[in-house]
């Protein structure tokens, strides 16, 4: 009897599990773009884009390779609407009843694939470099789980710049030298981008009539629908922009929002990209010495460290990590996310940047959005929500993690050892976003003071009895003490000011 393959809109892989233990002949491959998936948070439509158009063309590809394959449009008058709805359609067509399917990326759809009365048979994801049991044999009794240490196994693990047993260059990491503010650069080169076919165009028409109301700029759209375009990006990253990513990954500059960075997350995570090869390919470019080790280093340890790292932690901690609230943060997510109007030069344009691109770098995502997010005290999951909806590569098992765990520390420690958080100092330090602003980074009282050196002193002191103790966080401490106590009394005033009219809707 045949079977239903199912391949999901982040599964574009041609060696996915389920295609691999398939039988040509016989079984029928699944593809659906269904208003379950398209609607659950409201995804920007740049991303909605992105993931039909690459569907499209994959189960293209699949048809020309031999596969039968049953595709079903969103707009389709037949459309059941969600995935598992699909299946029961697909298998009352066909008589089957054994469904053959890779490990869904997230809880929710795993959960509804379980209730789904099809018989199931689930493959792992091996797509990943470090498989979920390897992960949890790895965490199973370490007090902390911490992402250097599981970063250093997997360079040992894979050989990835190492020489025997011990890291290139005689050091696991260079932050030391990865640490420096972006300087303009009128030849800097951007990510390749690519015009839209037929097929892309008509998935654009679709997603503006139907999307159109979504939080999002969908044209131009550029981006990389097919495995063929995905590797041509990856060889352009590689060669002009890899050689400078690592000093100033951390940088940040008015309009130049990709700086040296690659814009290929949204491609591994959809599946047009592996790991291994995006690894290879900068693991060769630096063993014939044109990439400097601190550049492969900083761009290999944001793939085998943290990407492996943070889906380890998403399986490993169980459905309900998307809703953790350790800090108690109960604020609403303010209109500024939305685009309202903020005399805060740098979310101004961080977010006016997601609304365009549906993109920011790690540093724009972590210590503008989510630092201010948590300094504010805004509710965790609300700030998971908007990252899900907003960004092209935001998917829940490695969005989760960054968001609940490292950048709004709602985890209470499970990703990080410490909140990240800062007061405008570095942001002045890493970015330009302070000239101009109407607020001024120096300043912590008075006219014009800087609404992050507020929060940040009035976060220290509204959570102290949990973060007194910490060992990275005790000069911190120590500085707060030595300031005049009326002068930390008008810091908290001030926050407390400032937080009022956020939550009251005013334009701060």
């Amino acid at each position: 009897m045949s079977r239903l393959v199912l391949v999901l809109g982040d599964q574009l892989s041609p060696a996915l599990s389920a295609l691999r233990a398939a039988d040509r002949a016989r079984d029928r491959v699944v593809m659906a773009e269904v208003r379950s998936e398209a609607s659950y948070v409201p995804h920007h439509p740049k991303k909605i884009a992105l993931i039909f158009a690459a569907m499209r063309h994959f189960a293209a590809e699949l048809q020309a390779d031999g596969w039968d394959v049953a595709y079903t449009r969103y707009d389709d008058p037949e459309n059941a609407g969600s995935i598992p709805a699909e299946l029961m359609r697909r298998a009352m067509e066909t008589g089957a009843r054994q469904v053959l399917l890779t490990e869904p990326g997230e809880w929710r759809l795993i959960e509804a694939l379980e209730d789904c009365p099809l018989a199931t048979s689930t493959l792992p994801d091996d797509r990943f470099l470090c498989a979920r049991p390897a992960f949890e044999a790895w965490a199973e009794g370490r007090r902390e789980l911490r992402m250097e240490w599981f970063y250093r196994e997997m360079r040992r693990r894979t050989g990835y710049l190492m020489k025997g047993r011990e890291p290139a260059g005689g050091k696991w990491n260079f932050d030391a030298s990865n640490r420096k503010p972006a300087a303009r650069d009128l030849l800097r080169s951007a990510p390749m981008q690519f015009t839209p076919d037929a097929v892309t165009e008509e998935v654009l028409d679709l997603v503006a009539a139907e999307f159109g109301e979504n939080f999002g700029t969908l044209r131009p759209f550029g981006f990389a629908v097919t495995r063929s375009q995905a590797r041509r990006a990856l060889a352009h990253f590689v060669r002009h922009q890899l050689p400078g990513f690592g000093p100033s990954q951390d940088g940040m500059l008015e309009n130049e929002p990709y700086l040296e960075h690659a814009l290929i997350s949204g491609y591994m995570n959809i599946g047009l990209l592996c790991p291994r090869e995006v690894c290879d390919a900068v693991q060769a470019a630096w063993e014939a010495g044109e990439v400097p080790i601190n550049s492969a280093e900083g761009f290999i340890r944001q793939v085998i460290g943290w990407r492996e790292f943070v889906r380890g932690v998403y399986f490993l901690e169980g459905p309900d990590y998307p809703r953790r609230n350790a800090l108690n943060h109960r604020r609403k997510l303010p209109p500024l996310y939305w685009g309202a109007e903020t005399g805060m030069n740098c979310l101004a344009q961080v977010v006016a940047q997601t609304r365009d691109l549906a993109y920011a770098h790690h540093i724009q995502r972590l210590m503008i959005t989510g630092n201010f997010a948590l300094l504010a005290g805004i509710d965790p999951a609300e700030v998971h929500e908007w990252y899900l909806s907003v960004y092209f590569d935001a998917f829940e098992w490695v969005e989760a993690p960054n968001t609940v765990g490292m950048s709004q520390f709602a985890d209470g420690g499970v990703v990080g050892s410490k909140p990240y958080v800062s007061s405008a100092n570095y942001i002045d330090r890493m970015s330009d976003y302070c000239t101009g602003c109407r607020y001024d980074p120096k300043s912590r009282t008075g006219e014009g003071a800087c609404p992050f050196n507020l929060l940040y002193w009035a976060f220290m002191e509204r959570h102290r009895a949990r973060f007194a103790s910490n060992h990275r966080m005790g000069q911190v401490y120590a500085t707060w003490d030595r300031m005049e106590p009326g002068h930390r009394e008008t810091v908290l005033a001030g926050a407390e000011t400032f937080l009022t009219d956020l939550s009251a809707g005013k334009p701060v």
